[in-house]
């Protein structure tokens, strides 16, 4: 008798053939998928009595950037073609109650300077404020959201602030004055500091003791 598991690889590889680009790591199934197959596939996971993955519990972006020190996964041909993938992924934990079983899909975007992907607005309306937080946190476009606006940092903040490149200070500050009596930004007056703990960034730290 197959787990459940084992009944839903099963299931995934009769709805999309062979050549599913799927992983199994501690008990969790993930699948990759080409972003322009992004909403084709989510919707066949939603709809397919096999699958019926009704309840998207999750969306969230991805910065590979520092990946494994800089070297980034490499790709799978049935995904992205030979070679290194992207540098951004959007990530959706997906759930079906019919089933009781969950699935991760991932997309990589094509464009490292202006990713993009389509919206899962019209397979789930609940990401839509999940696709704006990917929106805000690390720029990622959504095609087709019909109010892709920041979420979480105010419309005036510059930048994408879980971007692996984005200053851990910030670009600039925000206060109240009171001569002018409104909120105004100005550059950051916070000192940089060393914030690596000593055991990652010296070799021989320990070394004797």
């Amino acid at each position: 008798m197959m787990t459940r598991l084992e009944t839903l690889k099963t299931n995934l590889h009769a709805a999309f053939g062979e050549t599913l680009a799927l992983t199994e790591t501690l008990g969790e199934i993930t699948l990759e998928v080409p972003a322009a197959q992004w909403v084709s596939t989510c919707n066949r996971l939603r709809t397919d009595p096999a699958l019926q993955f009704e309840t998207c519990v999750d969306l969230c972006g991805v910065d590979y950037l520092t990946w494994g020190n800089g070297s980034r996964p490499q790709s799978d041909d049935r995904v992205t073609g030979r070679g290194q993938r992207g540098r951004y992924a959007v990530v959706v934990h997906l759930l079906s109650i019919e089933h009781n079983w969950r699935l991760r899909v991932r997309a990589w975007t094509a464009d490292d300077d202006f990713p993009m992907i389509a919206s899962l607005m019209d397979c789930w309306p609940s990401v839509g404020w999940y696709e704006r937080e990917a929106f805000d946190l690390f720029g990622i476009i959504f095609e087709g959201h019909p109010d892709l606006r920041r979420i979480l940092t105010d419309y005036g903040f510059i930048g994408h602030p879980f971007r692996k490149d984005f200053p851990l200070s910030g670009n600039v500050e925000m206060r109240y004055d009171p001569e002018q009596g409104r909120v105004i930004y100005q550059p950051v007056t916070i000192d940089p500091r060393e914030i690596t703990p000593r055991v990652v960034r010296e070799d021989s730290y320990g070394a004797g003791r």
